[in-house]
């Protein structure tokens, strides 16, 4: 299983041993499709770890970017006059 480059974790990365509980049947179903559990955990952890940062983004700017939605309500597309389509 290959890990998604933008997810990809240097091999000098110092590693922490955590306990994760979950649900019996999970963990058989990924082992009887050789799935490696460490390695999906941390990458669903990734996934989750760079959408909350995205949506915590987005809040924080969400004034500046309704503004601009709202420029572009009134007065249209800055460059509309160039588009070919």
């Amino acid at each position: 299983m290959r890990i998604m480059p933008s997810l990809n974790r240097k091999s000098a990365t110092p590693r922490r041993a955590t306990n994760v509980s979950l649900p019996a049947d999970l963990i058989e179903e990924a082992r009887k499709l050789d799935i490696n559990i460490s390695q999906a955990c941390e990458q669903g952890l990734a996934q989750k770890i760079s959408k909350t940062r995205a949506e915590i983004w987005q809040e924080e700017n969400r004034e500046a970017i309704e503004a601009c939605n709202a420029w572009v309500e009134e007065h249209g597309l800055p460059l509309a006059k160039y588009r070919m389509f």
